[in-house]
Order: structure tokens, then C-alpha cells, then sequence
């Protein structure tokens, strides 16, 4: 008869074969943000994960949001996520990284620091721009019942997982990448402060990805910005160019469970509290362009 003990060891080990391998990359020690010199920084800054996976950062010198974008490649097509802060040049700019390759351009949500290329990308040949609309997302990547069900992308060899997660802005969306096991969060969850608009469905959509990413390897979650610095508990004021000692842009599902337990205590009350790498921070909509 086998021991308890072993029998738990083997089901674990189970657990861990079943997971899908995942391509491992590189990030940075640190990012350029925008200054102090603006002349001596690039408009852009492109970090090359792995292969088939870029980060790219916009300089503060053009717009203090500093928006982060990513850009995929599948065998079939090249995927983009967000598209900048403007006025921005991220239609000739991206085109020198993806060449000829059939390109798609989503967005993590409908606010203007994340669509402000849209207008000049869409004008390419062999561009197909998804609107950040519910209606749009919903049809683009087949979620059949929205915000509850998951959709895809499939970019031919790479199947991008799309969870739909309002709450910061109705449109939002979830993308986590198979291949590298990458979540990107947007505006739901980073290193700074996290915007709610509708704080039920806040709630429910970090629930949500805390129950996608219970089976799923998490490498990395990465969102859009970095707000906080790398000391503990304190942020960059809102409007910040330079930011010479800020956090690291990748976060842990560790902290996508302390979101969840720290949305928890609240118990249905929108407040604000401060996290070590971030803060809750309930406020008003806002116009999304």
C-alpha cells in the first residue's frame, strides 16, 4: 500500500507535468522613463523579451503617462496591445519591427492614453485595428457572454487567452499569452494607482483572473504603467516626466491574490488603501477618449 504522504508527493508531481512548458525571457533592470535630459532620450523604448515577444515604452518626453505596449508574434500574424499616448508615432514605428507580417491591434481599454495611434494604424495596408468597444471585443475574440466568459486570439502557433475585466473602464480586457505565460493587466493591475470606476465589477474581475490563473503558470503579470517608486508605499505625483528610481513593471499573482484580499476587506465599501506596491484608489469615471 502506498504511504499518504507519497500518494500527495505523486499527485503534485502530476499537477506540475501537466503544466504546459512555457518560453522563458529577459527584463530589464530598469526602464527609460523621460529625462532629465529630453533631448537625450529616445521617443521609444523597445525591450526584446524573447524572440517572439517585445516590450515597448513610450518616453515620458512625449506624454508623462509613459504607456507600456506589447507586441506578439505568431507564425500567422503579429499582435499589438495598445497603441499610445498622444500625439505619438506609433504607426511608423511599429511597422519597422513587424515588416510584412499581417498585424492586429487590440487594446487593454478605451482611455486616451492607450488608443492614441489607432487613427494613423488603421490607415495601414495589412492592419486589422480592433475598436475598444465592448461590442467590438466581443465579436473579435468570440466572447460569447460578456464579462463571464473568455475569448481568444489565435495568431497562428499562439492562442492568446482574452478575459473580459471591467470595473477601471467598461471596455477593459485581459490578455495572457500561452507561450510565455505572461498576463497583461493594463489599468486593472500594476504598480501604482489602481483607478476603480465600478467597484463591483472590479471585484468580480480580479476574481476572475484569480480563477483563470489557479491552473495556468504565471510568469510575469505586466500592466501599462508604473506609477509607484521603488521605495515602499510611496507613488509618483500624477504628471511625473522622470521618475529615476521607480518600481520594477512586473508584478506576481502573488499580488493579484493580495488585490483580491485587500478588495475583499472592504466588504462592498469603496476606499482607498495603500499597498506596498500599489494602491486601491475608488474615483469617478472618466470620459473614455
Amino acid at each position: 500500500m502506498i504511504s499518504k504522504p507519497v500518494l500527495c508527493a505523486l499527485a503534485l508531481l502530476a499537477t506540475a507535468c501537466a503544466q504546459p512548458a512555457i518560453e522563458p525571457g529577459t527584463l530589464p533592470a530598469s526602464w527609460i522613463t523621460g529625462g532629465p535630459n529630453c533631448l537625450e532620450v529616445p521617443g521609444w523604448q523597445v525591450h526584446q523579451y524573447n524572440a517572439t515577444f517585445f516590450i515597448l515604452r513610450e518616453s515620458g518626453c512625449i506624454n508623462y503617462e509613459k504607456p507600456f505596449l506589447f507586441l506578439i508574434f505568431g507564425k500567422g500574424r503579429a499582435l499589438l496591445v495598445d497603441t499610445g499616448a498622444g500625439p505619438v508615432d506609433t504607426a511608423a514605428f511599429t511597422q519597422k519591427l513587424v515588416a510584412k507580417l499581417p498585424l492586429v491591434v487590440v487594446h487593454t481599454h478605451a482611455h486616451g492614453d492607450h488608443v492614441a495611434g489607432d487613427k494613423d494604424l488603421a490607415a495601414l495596408h495589412n492592419v486589422t485595428l480592433i475598436p475598444a468597444t465592448v461590442e467590438a471585443e466581443q465579436k473579435a475574440f468570440g466572447i460569447a457572454n460578456w464579462p463571464a466568459d473568455p475569448g481568444l486570439i489565435d495568431l497562428g502557433d499562439r492562442i492568446i487567452d482574452v478575459l473580459a475585466i471591467p470595473g477601471h473602464q467598461p471596455a477593459h480586457v485581459a490578455y495572457y499569452d500561452r507561450k510565455t505565460g505572461i498576463l497583461l493587466t493594463g489599468d486593472h493591475l500594476y504598480p501604482g494607482r489602481l483607478y476603480i470606476t465600478d467597484f463591483p465589477a472590479y471585484v468580480a474581475s480580479t476574481q476572475r483572473m484569480v480563477q483563470f490563473t489557479e491552473t495556468r503558470p504565471v510568469a510575469h503579470i505586466l500592466g501599462n504603467h508604473i506609477e509607484q517608486s521603488s521605495t515602499p508605499f510611496v507613488d509618483y505625483p500624477t504628471g511625473t516626466t522622470y521618475q529615476p528610481h521607480e518600481h520594477s513593471l512586473e508584478l506576481g499573482r502573488a499580488h493579484l491574490l493580495e488585490l483580491m484580499t485587500a478588495l475583499e476587506s472592504l466588504h462592498g465599501k469603496p476606499a482607498k488603501i495603500f499597498l506596498r506596491d500599489l494602491t486601491i484608489y475608488p474615483r469617478e469615471p472618466r470620459p473614455a477618449k
